[in-house]
């Protein structure tokens, strides 16, 4: 990498490449990992899957002497 990096031009090239390959994964996955999870929210409220894993900790706080 030393060369690279002591070359300005090259150095920029590399840059530019490297920024393209990661927009290029970033448009991919952004469109295809979430695809359908709207719907699958929905099915699981329906059927009941959206209620919580764990006990809710504060359950007895009161916050009275919380100030907003």
């Amino acid at each position: 990498m030393g060369e690279i990096a002591d070359n300005e031009t090259l150095l920029a090239k590399v840059l530019v490449y490297v920024k393209g390959l990661v927009t290029t994964q970033q448009k991919g996955a952004d469109a295809s990992v979430r695809n359908g999870w709207a719907a699958a929210a929905k099915q699981a409220h329906a059927d009941g899957e959206d209620k919580l894993m764990v006990a809710d900790v504060f359950e007895d706080e009161t916050m009275e002497d919380w100030k907003w």
